[in-house]
């Protein structure tokens, strides 16, 4: 461990969290809140440009916490975001010598012989590490007979002792989240210590350079279909633990707005293309790039059809997204990719129960949780959020905001959740994808893109996994016979007294509602049961497509009969 720094390290956090107790807590509690307020905005400038020069004079670790929070524009003061946004770009590069060293040790010759070309100067340098560009002869096409092909490369190299610094940057974050972790608010809902074990795993497989070459081939692999992604091949004859050798194929830099649109690229198709590409890989392929900061991600214009004739340039140029920097992946377990289908299918119907059923999948909810508060407090944010612009969620009126707080007030003061460690990678992956977006385009409506994608998996799982129809059907069924005992206990309980009515005629209309419900819940019974019998008969499950054909019929007579008796 690296003493000197560890202690700067602990001492900045220390300060940092005293004056926000002084200002946040102490004050407002003196009822000198409106003071601290006032300030606010040039203590939270303050304190991010503070953390800004600290990592950038000791990088490591501390780089990758602030690049995590400058891509945080939907949810961070812009205050924050503006301040750190540099850390992108302002990572001070290594000695040439040290680097220099690196390479010919681990690639075992002098640079000059193993390189056709090394450009000394970093293209970029990274926390980690940094890239140089390169050109190096492709060996399979050196023969004394024809001029050898020269491949264009970008090499990565692993920054000098940066495996003590890690660990010393570690510790000093271990420390500072032990005094977190005493703050009940915080113990409550997130295993701080299991999380930062969770942190030092990925940054330690971040560094072996071998591994990241493996999951640069794995997401090239899924990605293999589609041509509007490109991820670089690794040039395995240069690459070791410390070395990483690619094919360049670096664009302009996703977050580079006005050279994405001089370029003649739709920063709207950017954004969506962005979005969706995660939700393949997170939904489908449960592996996921977890480090999508604006230094790993860029834009590819590609020629345009009218360019190929002389014509003017598209306006809405065809791209290739381009991933770089492998190092930092998340796995997603099987469970946790159907709690997390189980939240996207919620989300995308607008329906409360089934969210709430995904956050207890997904360990979300801590044990004792008020269920049914929680499933009103997402009814009532469907209602009043939902289907809203990036721009306009960012824009809600004060006053609403009130008025919702209010109305839960007891919910948000309890903040029945947690934060599973499992899940940290993900939440910041969707994190900064959320900063992104939002900057790609200030009206980006993440529902348009959400339903979709929850209707194609509905689509999917009711023609591959009969049983998820079937679920539904017995589900529907369950109701169905459960709806009028529930009604007439209702009905009951307003003889007795035991409700207030106010309403005059409640009964009538209690008694139409409960015919419409089970007309209603017929009908969907009938449809399910008549796609699914034609799915099945298609799928050549004919005696099973047959049942439920028959059954279907079974449930229009029922609606045929309800109606007839309603009239």
């Amino acid at each position: 461990m690296i003493q000197n720094r560890y202690r700067r390290i602990v001492w900045f956090f220390a300060r940092i969290i005293i004056n926000l107790i002084i200002w946040d807590v102490i004050l407002p509690r003196l009822g000198l809140g409106r003071w601290s307020r006032k300030n606010r905005s040039a203590r939270l400038i303050k304190y991010a440009s503070a953390f800004r020069i600290l990592a950038i004079r000791m990088g490591g670790v501390l780089i990758k916490v602030g690049q995590f929070l400058s891509s945080r524009v939907d949810v961070l003061p812009e205050e924050v975001t503006d301040e750190l946004s540099g850390l992108q770009d302002e990572v001070p590069e290594e000695d040439f010598n040290e680097i220099r060293l690196i390479i010919e040790e681990e690639l075992g010759g002098k640079l000059s012989q193993i390189f056709a070309e090394f450009e000394e100067k970093p293209m970029a340098a990274a926390s980690l590490g940094q890239v140089h560009t390169a050109r190096l002869f492709d060996k399979d096409s050196i023969d004394g007979n024809q001029t050898p092909v020269i491949l264009d490369v970008v090499v990565k190299i692993q920054r000098p002792n940066i495996e003590r610094i890690i660990a010393t940057d570690l510790a000093a974050l271990q420390t500072v989240g032990k005094w977190i972790q005493r703050y009940p608010p915080i113990s409550k809902r997130a295993n701080v210590p299991k999380l930062l074990e969770e942190f030092t795993r990925i940054l330690y497989e971040e560094i072996d350079y071998l591994a990241e070459g493996r999951n640069a081939e794995i997401f090239h692999d899924h990605f293999s279909r589609d041509s509007d992604v490109l991820v670089p091949q690794v040039v395995w004859a240069f690459t070791t633990k410390k070395v990483l050798t690619l094919e360049n194929v670096l664009g302009i830099k996703i977050n580079d707005y006005e050279q994405i649109t001089q370029a003649g690229v739709n920063r709207k198709t950017v954004a969506t293309k962005l979005l969706n590409t995660y939700l393949k890989q997170i939904f489908e392929d449960g592996f996921f790039h977890a480090d999508p900061h604006p230094g790993n991600l860029f834009i590819k214009p590609m020629q345009a059809a009218d360019e190929v004739t002389g014509e003017d340039t598209q306006e809405d140029r065809p791209f290739q997204l381009t991933f770089v920097d492998f190092g930092m992946v998340g796995r997603i377990s099987t469970d946790t990719v159907e709690g997390l289908r189980e939240m996207l299918v919620a989300v995308g119907t607008r329906d409360p129960a089934r969210l709430t059923k995904s956050y207890q999948m997904l360990g979300l909810l801590l044990p004792g949780a008020d269920v049914e508060l929680i499933e009103k407090a997402e009814k009532t944010a469907f209602d009043r959020f939902w289907g809203k612009s990036m721009n306009e969620l960012t824009n809600i009126s004060i006053t609403e905001m009130h008025e919702f707080a209010k109305e839960f007030r007891e919910l948000i003061y309890d903040m029945p959740f947690q934060i599973p460690h499992d899940l940290i990678f993900l939440g910041r992956a969707v994190g900064i994808l959320s900063g992104m977006c939002t900057g790609l385009d200030p009206d980006f409506n993440v529902w348009e893109h959400l339903v979709p994608f929850a209707q194609k998996i509905i689509a999917r799982e009711a023609v591959s996994q009969p049983a998820f129809w079937l679920d539904q059907i017995k589900e529907n069924i369950r109701l169905l016979f459960t709806l009028p005992g529930n009604m007439d206990r209702i009905m009951t309980k307003i003889d007795r007294g035991e409700i207030e009515v106010k309403v005059t005629k409640l009964t009538d209309q209690i008694n139409r509602l409960d015919t419409a419900v089970q007309q209603l819940v017929g009908v969907i019974i009938f449809a399910s049961l008549l796609l699914t019998g034609i799915q099945s008969y298609l799928a050549g499950l004919y005696l099973v497509g047959q049942i439920l054909l028959i059954g279907s019929a079974f449930a229009l007579l029922f609606v045929l009969l309800k109606n007839r008796k309603k009239k």
